[in-house]
């Protein structure tokens, strides 16, 4: 895993800014702290950090191809490299590396590579004969890379945001849409950021640039859903349990310590159930928290002593919040997602023993885990009764009577059930991915902050995606915006900043691009049965685990943030009593944030989701004046 940084001139071939380029490679230091290079001609500046992973000699970047001068800067991993060298037969390979593999392939074939390519990658590749730039991110976003184009016409890209700020090439005015996008979703999806001008390259996307060109990102993949293999269950199983098993094998490919993240899941401990059939010695890392409801570490333990695993625990306090504001910085833009945290805190423990983590991601989006789904069919099947403007009449109506019973069983909870009946199925979906519902997030900020968004609504974010399925079956869908929004722009976002943070790789089997494309192809009762998510994948991995595990009730990898903001002492709540970063920002409404504080506090109404995204945005605005 590396961090890449660059400068290209669209406009001619000027020198580029040598100084902003060191300060963006150096602000990449822990995505690469076993070296650094760079690369420079007319119009272009290339910059490298590098972990090294695969051949530790013969790897570093930028890197010149044999066959035309071509130059590779890239993060990531190619797991088929040796697969592909062997069908390059007219290059004598001079190192071991992932990287020549790749650069020597790009180089004969272009972008027709990316399609050959297993693994995960963020690519900048500079072609000195045509003078073009090629831009890449991997198939569903696994590694990050941001870009903006300065006044005076240079594009600047980098691994994190945080770089792109650095270069002090870039005005960095906040989006006010992307404001919103992140108090809707906890996070700012793909392609904006929160800096209006910089953004993230799509997954599955590329920009090809010349002199001239202007940055127009092109799709070269997407999931594609068929629901209908004529596969039995168990059948379906077995191929899985082997495709699981073959995409472990590929990616255990590492000449440094390697290991897992292990949690009481289905997901983390298929991983390791794949991991214990190969000679691999296994080293488990697990985070616990200090409350019985939100902790999994008896269930870890259980895995990790049936694979004769050496297994490494933490636990995440309260007093855990005093790595708030570090968090912040660590991922450049506001981010709300609590199990960040933990997420942080397990990454610390990982690299003390190992520099790659295998972990058990992609398993909720690609086999449909997460439980809003069957409640999304429940309410696709009471949607085609009515028509909008009926349900609107009669369920919104209801929806904003009902009152919000935090405290009550959750089948007395119909409040977002009415609300989100009264919607279209794209904005009943957005609801139900939401942490913040537009009824709360009305009162959070101040009416003139929703002027400025002159109409703009986040929901909008799932509706676009939702219609480029390319299916009408509501789980794929659903699966589908996940995959284009939650996936790339939360989940791995959060993986991939807290592991990097402490120079560690992280891989997710899971999200292989030929098991996200196998099961793009079966029905949709192979993933979910009844309100039971990832039957495909439980039934797969049963002979391994054991039933009365897979039986285990999901209980997720974030801390009890509801209890933390209620205590009297490390309440992180309380840090926006005392700061002025969020008051002085225009866009809160003062008073009723004062006022959720103490709701939540005397255990009234449960606030936690609405008050950390405000603690997480406080920190954002603290730390990024740093």
């Amino acid at each position: 895993m590396c961090g890449i940084a660059g400068i290209f001139d669209l406009r001619g071939e000027r020198d580029v800014n040598r100084d902003a380029l060191k300060a963006m490679n150096d602000c990449l230091i822990h995505r690469g702290p076993d070296g650094e290079g760079y690369y420079y001609a007319p119009g272009i500046g290339l910059a490298h950090r590098r972990l090294a992973i695969i051949d530790r000699i013969g790897g570093a970047q930028p890197f010149h191809a044999q066959k035309d001068g071509s130059v590779l800067s890239f993060n990531g991993e190619i797991y088929n490299y040796q697969d592909l060298a062997r069908k390059i037969t007219d290059i004598d390979f001079r190192t071991r590396s992932d990287t020549e593999v790749l650069a020597e392939g790009l180089a004969a074939q272009g972008t027709a590579f990316l399609h050959e390519l297993r693994g995960m990658f963020a690519i900048s590749f500079w072609n000195p004969i045509n003078k073009s730039l090629l831009l890449a991110r991997d198939r569903i976003g696994e590694r990050p890379l941001y870009y903006a184009v300065t006044n005076d016409g240079f594009l600047v890209f980098a691994s994190e945001i945080g770089a792109i700020v650095a270069s002090g090439l870039v005005e960095t005015g906040h989006d006010p849409r992307a404001i919103a996008d992140y108090f809707f979703y906890g996070y700012v999806p793909d392609p904006k950021t929160i800096y209006r001008g910089i953004y993230k390259l799509p997954p599955g996307h590329i920009l090809s640039l010349k002199k001239g060109s202007k940055p127009n990102p092109e799709r070269y993949w997407r999931p594609v859903f068929t629901n209908g293999a004529a596969l039995t269950m168990d059948d379906a199983a077995e191929q899985l349990r082997d495709k699981v098993d073959e995409a472990v094998r590929y990616q255990l490919v590492s000449d440094v310590p390697l290991g897992a993240f292990l949690s009481g899941g289905v997901d983390s401990a298929s991983i390791v159930s794949a991991m214990a059939q190969t000679d691999t010695a296994i080293k488990a890392c697990t985070i616990g928290f200090d409350s019985d409801s939100h902790d999994e570490r008896a269930a870890a333990r259980e895995i990790a002593t049936k694979y004769n695993a050496t297994h490494f625990e933490g636990m995440a306090k309260c007093e855990a919040t005093a790595l708030i504001d570090v968090i912040a910085k660590t991922y450049g833009e506001p981010f709300a997602d609590a199990s960040a945290l933990p997420s942080y805190l397990v990454s610390q423990i990982a690299r003390q023993h190992v520099t790659v983590a295998l972990s058990g991601d992609g398993g909720d989006e690609i086999f449909a885990g997460y439980r809003r789904y069957p409640f999304h069919l429940a309410e696709e099947k009471l949607r085609r009764f009515a028509p909008l403007s009926l349900r609107k009449m009669i369920f919104g109506t209801a929806g904003a009577l009902y009152p919000k019973l935090d405290w009550a069983p959750r089948p007395l909870r119909f409040k977002t059930t009415f609300q989100s009946l009264g919607m279209s199925s794209s904005a009943g979906y957005a609801a139900a991915v939401a942490i913040n519902l537009p009824d709360r997030i009305g009162r959070m900020l101040n009416p003139d902050f929703y002027r400025s968004l002159a109409g703009y609504e986040p929901q909008s974010v799932i509706s676009d995606a939702m219609d480029k399925a390319g299916t009408n079956d509501p789980l794929a869908r659903a699966q589908y915006a996940d995959m284009m929004t939650w996936l790339p722009g939360r989940m791995l976002t959060k993986v991939d900043r807290a592991s990097m943070a402490h120079s560690l790789e992280v891989r997710p089997p899971l999200l292989d691009h030929k098991i996200i494309e196998w099961a793009g192809s079966l029905p949709a009762n192979y993933k979910l049965d009844g309100h039971y998510g990832k039957r495909i994948l439980k039934s797969a991995f049963t002979p391994r685990l054991g039933r009365e595990f897979i039986a285990r009730k999901k209980q997720g990898f974030a801390p009890p943030i509801t209890e933390w903001l209620r205590r009297d002492n490390d309440n992180p709540a309380l840090r926006l009593n005392a700061s002025r970063y969020w008051r002085d920002s225009g866009i809160f409404n003062e008073k009723q944030i004062d006022r959720m504080i103490d709701d939540h506090r005397r255990s009234s109404v449960d606030c936690a989701q609405e008050l950390w995204s405000v603690v997480m945005f406080d920190a954002f605005l603290r730390t990024s004046r740093i």
